[in-house]
């Protein structure tokens, strides 16, 4: 039984790696809008419509991948991957999520189409808008759930306020952490004690292995390709640690990126530049850009190899972490006082999205009065008629080409 005195709910249901894959490739097709909307999509995907975990659950799992080093969604459907299917469920859920814009990536570093042309400036705008309605269709619905009482609702517009007024990676953990000892001070951790369980099937023995495994690969591999002199080995090693090392989301690897490949002549800075335009027009998760990157090459590997060897190389720390981090978190988290701090972290979750949604989200997307209304059309299409968020972004897509053309 939960505090509520309702039953909690049932055990989960196991996926077959494939019903995984296939659910993560549309996301994966449709996940427009950067690490912030991809939480959205993430939450109406498997809170809402799936309810493969309680609301609760899910937003303990985004603040515990907020926490880890690395692409937050990525390692938030890692671990749901995790929930559903063990080891295969996770490799399927990061498949499926991650293919798309990566080969879309690696296409247009090859030179087959010129990607950045492809989609017409209206198209692309309107895809940013559609994450302006993703976005705070999460930000509502977890606000409801999360926020009930007065004292989390000033946590909330407290953290949103913080996180805006100092834009940085560093005042996102201070919101964290002074919302924790704000629901140690606010709330009896006698109240509320019971907390549905995180559905993941991997013992602490297995989750020190892991960790250890991380540790080892990010000391190791630079003495290794010190030893071992290599392309290959060299590549391996500067992606990992780039994955290993990148808190705030995935744009902040942008610049770590450019100083492993640009200066060493991997790959020339004009075409870096139009990767990383290229990487904004694709759903998914920033992170392919590496697959990019990897196809750039201008030594071999390069091409499809390439691609695959830093795509990974990038990618492998996400997985050794999430792994490693989960059978620890949810002893953690069963504790009465982790559940205080944790019913503060969780306001202080939703108002880092919500200052999120502000900037970069609204304030890059909603630039005159149509964009507005697109956005608005849009929120009440996932809110109200409860249409499916694929078929929001590509209807939004479409719309705001076609006013384009026309106010041209």
């Amino acid at each position: 039984m939960n505090h509520a005195g309702q039953p909690n709910s049932p055990p989960p249901q196991e996926q077959s790696p494939w019903s995984i894959f296939l659910i993560f490739l549309r996301l994966g097709l449709t996940s427009f809008g950067g690490p912030v909307a991809h939480i959205g999509y993430f939450r109406d995907e498997f809170v809402v419509r799936r309810k493969w975990l309680s609301e609760r659950s899910y937003a303990d799992l985004v603040a515990l991948c907020q926490f880890l080093p690395g692409p937050a969604s990525s390692q938030v459907g890692l671990a749901l991957g995790l929930s559903r299917n063990g080891y295969s469920g996770a490799f399927a859920a990061w498949l499926g999520f991650t293919a798309p814009s990566a080969i879309a990536l690696i296409l247009f570093a090859l030179g087959i189409s010129q990607y950045s042309d492809a989609m017409p400036n209206g198209v692309l705008h309107g895809l940013k808008v559609v994450a302006v309605a993703v976005v705070a269709q999460a930000v509502w619905g977890m606000a409801r759930n999360l926020c009930p009482d007065t004292q989390r609702i000033t946590l909330m517009a407290i953290g949103a306020g913080i996180v805006l007024m100092v834009p940085s990676v560093w005042a996102q953990v201070s919101v964290i952490a002074l919302t924790a000892m704000a629901g140690l001070y606010f709330y009896n951790p006698g109240q509320g004690a019971s907390q549905d369980a995180l559905p993941i099937r991997i013992s602490r023995r297995a989750g020190s292995m892991w960790l250890s495994l991380f540790f080892i690969l990010l000391l190791g591999l630079p003495i290794l390709s010190q030893w071992f002199p290599s392309q290959t080995l060299a590549l391996i090693d500067s992606f990992y640690r780039a994955g290993s090392l990148v808190f705030g989301g995935g744009h902040v690897v942008m610049p770590l990126l450019q100083a492993e490949v640009v200066p060493t002549g991997w790959v020339n800075n004009d075409a870096f530049l139009a990767g990383y335009g290229a990487t904004q027009a694709v759903p998914g998760p920033i992170f392919t850009f590496a697959a990019f990157l990897g196809a750039s090459l201008t030594e071999s590997p390069s091409g499809w190899l390439g691609a695959m060897i830093c795509l990974v190389a990038i990618f492998t720390p996400s997985f050794l972490l999430v792994a490693g981090a989960l059978p620890f978190w949810e002893a953690i988290r069963r504790n009465v006082r982790t559940q205080a701090a944790l019913m503060g972290v969780n306001a202080g979750v939703v108002g880092i999205l919500l200052a999120a949604l502000f900037t970069p989200v609204w304030s890059s997307a909603i630039l005159s009065p149509q964009d507005f209304v697109l956005a608005l059309f849009a929120f009440i299409a996932l809110m109200f008629w409860k249409l499916p968020p694929w078929l929001v972004v590509l209807g939004s897509a479409v719309i705001a080409g076609v006013m384009s053309f026309l106010l041209t």
